[in-house]
């Protein structure tokens, strides 16, 4: 048998971790070599591109370090029982990579996951050597993401913290009772004491002593996790209620949603319950609403009697259509709270309506100025200039809003 090029592994280790979310480096402490010294940068604008909270593009090598793996997870295309085509890098060759890339502009930085060998210590241990290696021997200064493995080590997972920027450990799905069903081998309790110590040793880096010297770093970007969606019977006001309690309980940067799609040998074990991409898209349209628009968990998910969210238009249109008496609302008066609930604006263009109405009144040329999505809102406002008049009483307006029906093809 010939043995497989780096180039080969990284074909198959680049596209095995497409399943891997939470690549973003919003929140790190900055670090560059402009003054001459290290290597590598981890800001600035972005083979993965992935987009940071605060809009800014940056682009990742994004691997696994291997696709081996001694667990058999149900919903994971990597499981031991499946029949894909496998490779292993070594800690140096992923080290090499990096570096070779970043020099090219390529990247800006690295994402680390693995599937599980031998042991989840020796897993972490290797993952960790690779991150060492890029700080302490090739002085790099790009930003690191470690998937970090809930089993290992509580001193692995602390040295992965002091050289990465963020750790994540993932809940894997929405309910313990799901987890213990299709992937037997992981310990929900385990996860979340993992997830804890994350938290807790994040939080201790950020005190000064007494002297005002500062501890050493720990995970400065904090730690995401990751949710697969639809591999299980789940309801969306399940998911988002696991959300909300994990943002709370471990102070999550974010909770990444992944579609479960079927893969060979699992769509028979697993099922498939809801267009996967356009329930993850309106999960994470959810969730923004639930962290930055002040809604609440049953506002968004009570429209459904079965839980879940609206597949055809967005959650925020989806609760004002349903209280239409609310509406329509005048951009001249309205609280911030209330402009927050109103389709087409985002926090943005409220903080912009909020500070140009203390000087004069706005018109409805003003809202488009200010970057409100206008076909949208306007049957849900009134300005100087501007009311909806008969538009708000349309009982088609959902129409409006919902893509056309679609002929799906018979072959």
């Amino acid at each position: 048998m010939s043995k497989m090029s780096v180039q080969d592994k990284l074909a198959i280790l680049s596209d095995a971790a497409k399943y891997d979310a939470s690549c973003a480096s919003s929140g790190s402490s900055k670090r560059d070599s402009r003054d001459g010294k290290g290597l590598g940068s981890n800001t600035g604008a972005g083979i993965c591109h992935a987009y940071a909270p605060d809009g800014r593009c940056i682009s990742l090598l994004k691997i696994l370090m291997t696709n081996f793996c001694i667990y058999d997870c149900a919903y994971c295309i990597n499981r031991v029982s499946s029949n894909v085509p496998r490779a292993r890098f070594t800690p140096d060759e992923v080290v090499k990579l990096t570096v070779e890339f970043y020099r090219r502009n390529y990247i800006e930085g690295l994402f680390l996951s693995s599937g599980i060998i031998r042991s989840p210590d020796a897993t972490m241990s290797d993952m960790v050597q690779i991150a060492r290696k890029l700080r302490e021997e090739e002085n790099f200064r790009g930003y690191i993401h470690l998937k970090t493995i809930p089993d290992a080590a509580p001193e692995l997972i602390a040295e992965a913290g002091r050289l990465a920027d963020r750790l994540s450990i993932n809940v894997e799905l929405p309910t313990d009772a799901s987890v213990r069903q299709h992937a037997p081998e992981k310990k929900p309790e385990q996860i979340r004491k993992a997830m804890a110590d994350v938290r807790l040793r994040g939080e201790a880096a950020k005190d000064r002593s007494h002297t005002g010297k500062r501890p050493p770093r720990f995970a400065p970007a904090g730690q995401s996790t990751q949710v697969i969606v639809g591999a299980d019977g789940s309801s969306d006001a399940v998911i988002l209620g696991q959300s909300t309690r994990l943002y709370g309980s471990y102070g999550l940067r974010r909770v990444y949603y992944s579609a479960f799609s079927p893969i060979p040998d699992a769509s028979a074990r697993l099922p498939l319950v809801s267009p996967p991409l356009v329930r993850e898209h309106r999960l994470y349209q959810a969730d923004w609403l639930l962290r930055f628009y002040g809604f609440g968990l049953e506002e968004i998910t009570s429209a459904a009697p079965d839980g879940n969210l609206d597949l055809e238009i967005d959650p925020k249109l989806a609760w004002a259509l349903a209280h239409r008496g609310l509406f329509p609302l005048d951009v001249n008066r309205a609280s911030r709270e209330e402009l927050l609930r109103v389709p087409g604006f985002g926090v943005r263009t409220v903080n912009r309506i909020l500070s140009t109405r203390r000087h004069r009144a706005l018109r409805y040329e003003d809202l488009q100025r200010m970057g409100a999505l206008l076909k949208k809102a306007r049957p849900f406002i009134t300005a100087v200039g501007w009311t909806p008049g008969a538009l708000a009483d349309t009982a088609d307006l959902r129409a409006r809003f919902a893509p056309p029906p679609e002929q799906l093809s018979l072959f």
